[in-house]
């Protein structure tokens, strides 16, 4: 080994060595998950290591838990409840805590299953929907678990359930106050971010992607004190008087427009006091003729002050957007070590199926990101960017843009009919815009289309190895757009429909993967191995004679990162719009190494939230929920016998 290396291996050896000693990492290998993510950077990473790849061919489910506890129906018949179970538990302290089907908490034992306490429903009673996930903050008697049901947020006793009457006005916070005329009351599924000391919110915009009209209510993320409930700040997604961002909006329009929330789970570092926000498009985010120019904070990392939420960077992953391309998940905190050098990088994965990395203090590109000249839009009144932003590493996790070249082609007959379909729409590279439906086109196809490249499962990363593993789908969409109708809309255009694109008799347009996990090596921006996650449409009428390898499942796939293994699981009918053979029910182990599936068993459904796993009095469980149209939701525990 040369002396260089040797130097290179000590300065890795010394930062990773550094990046242990967050008091979540403590947490983490104490066994615990207290983080809807496991940690507040996004990571999906544990250092748990008795599953391992010898023995994860014995996992077996230990328990299981329903989505709702009958003892809430006090021998009433149940509501009726979706099985779209978004919910992912946190376990502190041998107790786990999640949001049940209607978001009222839920504790149970991490060994059992069985309930311990249940929030009380309130004078709502049982009207409500799951949240993908609730927050634990402080110790000992200062500890609260920070959830929001409905329309209020809430600080519970983690002994009790009871509301701290601290907090708010008896335990509560009213989540409308504040918000704008427009607005049809306020609305979020994600998770409460608690940074230090503050719990920030971001909100789902009910008028947001098919906007009725140009206005709307500006997707502000909002931060309380987490003792008080008392706000604390409010960043201004739609930039105010002052701000510089204004020089890229054209005219007005950021008096009127609306949207560019926060939809997706947030991250924040702790140390240095940041909190990362994932925003997304403006009204309408498919037609931006009434809001001209980039739009600063839209489609945007923008990092501020967890402490007074004052912008410190952002970074803008596309400009104008008019893709529907969100930034869909938690930005991802890593350390990572790059030519000799420990880097604070913070990744943001997209649905056009890049990585965004960037230095998380200062927000510049950890390597080149380029602006390139992209296709104009031949919309009327339209004002495509001319360029987007291109990161030379890593290379794209999953396809990008259309070709004839990307069609299906089983068969001379399925790739004929794929030709057919294909010539009756317009098409390009990726960032190509929508068009208007006439005579001769039905739209613009768009790969990746809005459910596709990366959602709001994340990606996982191992701060072992600095590899960053990313579930993705290939999924053309049609982008149409149709004049307003002034009896319905002030739009000069709207789109008109919103839908993933079929192929020939039902399959897929495009060649597969549909589904894929892609391994990126964030130490050299590489790519080291990507694999097919799930069978696909293999078994199709048209193609089941071909003995194919596994094609992939186009859903959203949730992932976890542990010592030995990459856990990945499929969704289910309920938790993406699917081909008619449905959604995926596996649960897969990777070797993190290679791609190589070394284990996978089939559940009663697939998956609807994200995995999480702990430690309970020596042994290691896995925690999931599932649910599908078939099977109603529960989560199920997996661990060794």
């Amino acid at each position: 080994m040369t002396p260089t290396r040797k130097a290179l291996l000590v300065v890795a050896a010394a930062g990773l060595a550094a990046i242990t000693l967050r008091a979540d990492d403590r947490a983490l290998a104490r066994g615990e998950w207290r983080y809807y993510s496991g940690d507040n950077g996004a990571r999906k990473y544990s250092p748990l290591d008795q599953i391992r790849r010898d023995n994860v061919g014995q996992m077996r489910i230990a328990w299981r838990r329903p989505h709702l506890d009958a003892s809430l129906l006090g021998g009433q018949p149940a509501p009726r409840l979706s099985n779209n179970f978004r919910s992912t538990p946190l376990m502190v302290g041998g107790v786990l805590y999640a949001s049940n089907a209607v978001g009222l908490v839920e504790a149970f034992d991490a060994g059992t299953g069985k309930t311990l306490w249940v929030q009380q429903a309130g004078p709502e009673g049982l009207t409500g929907t799951s949240n993908r996930g609730v927050a634990f903050w402080g110790q000992g008697a200062d500890a609260r678990i920070i959830t929001h049901r409905n329309q209020r947020l809430y600080a519970l006793n983690p002994m009790t359930g009871e509301p701290i009457a601290t907090f708010g006005n008896g335990g509560s916070v009213d989540l409308n106050e504040g918000l704008g005329p427009l607005s049809k009351g306020y609305f979020w599924n994600a998770v409460p971010l608690v940074a230090r000391d503050v719990i920030v919110m971001g909100s789902s915009m009910v008028d947001q992607d098919s906007a009725t009209k140009v206005e709307g209510d500006p997707g502000n993320v909002r931060a309380f004190d987490v003792r008080t409930g008392k706000p604390r700040w409010i960043f201004h997604v739609v930039p105010q008087e002052g701000d510089p961002a204004l020089k890229t909006w054209k005219g007005d329009a950021w008096r009127y427009t609306g949207a560019g929330n926060v939809w997706a789970p947030m991250s924040a570092d702790d140390e240095l006091g940041y909190v990362y926000l994932p925003t997304t498009s403006m009204t309408n985010d498919m037609y931006g003729g009434q809001r001209l120019g980039d739009t600063l904070y839209a489609t945007s990392v923008v990092c501020v002050e967890a402490a007074t939420g004052k912008r410190v960077w952002h970074y803008q992953t596309v400009h104008h957007d008019l893709f529907d391309y969100d930034n869909p998940a938690a930005p991802i905190l890593t350390d990572i070590i790059v030519n000799g050098k420990l880097i604070k990088a913070v990744v943001q994965v997209t649905k056009q199926s890049w990585a965004y990395v960037l230095d998380r203090v200062t927000g510049k590109p950890v390597w080149p990101i380029e602006e390139r000249p992209v296709p104009a839009s031949t919309v009327p009144g339209e004002q495509a960017s001319p360029t987007q932003p291109f990161p030379s590493k890593p290379p794209a996790f999953d396809r990008q843009g259309i070709t004839e070249n990307d069609l299906i082609d089983f068969t001379p007959q399925l790739r004929a009919e794929a030709l057919t379909i294909f010539k009756q729409y317009a098409t390009g590279p990726v960032f190509t815009p929508p068009s208007v439906v006439d005579e001769k086109i039905k739209g613009t196809i768009e790969l990746p289309g809005s459910i596709g490249g990366a959602d709001w499962t994340g990606a996982a990363f191992d701060p072992d190895t600095g590899m960053l593993y990313v579930p993705s789908i290939t999924n053309p969409f049609v982008a149409n757009l149709l004049p307003g109708d002034p009896k319905d809309t002030n739009l000069r255009f709207r789109a008109s429909t919103r839908a993933l694109l079929q192929g020939p008799q039902g399959l897929p347009l495009v060649k597969p993967p549909y589904g894929r996990i892609t391994a990126l090596a964030l130490t050299n921006g590489t790519q080291a191995w990507m694999a097919a996650n799930g069978d696909g449409p293999r078994h199709h009428p048209a193609i089941k004679h071909l003995n194919l390898p596994p094609l992939g499942q186009s859903v959203r796939a949730a992932p976890l990162v542990t010592k030995s293994l990459l856990f990945v699981t499929e969704g289910d009918q309920v938790n993406v719009r699917t081909p008619p053979d449905g959604g995926g029910r596996k649960i897969r182990a990777f070797d993190k190494t290679t791609g190589q599936v070394v284990w996978e068993m089939a559940l009663d459904a697939g998956s609807t939230g994200t995995l999480m796993t702990y430690l309970h009095i020596g042994k290691q469980y896995l925690v999931v929920a599932i649910g599908g149209f078939d099977h109603p939701a529960e989560f199920i525990a997996l661990s060794l016998p």
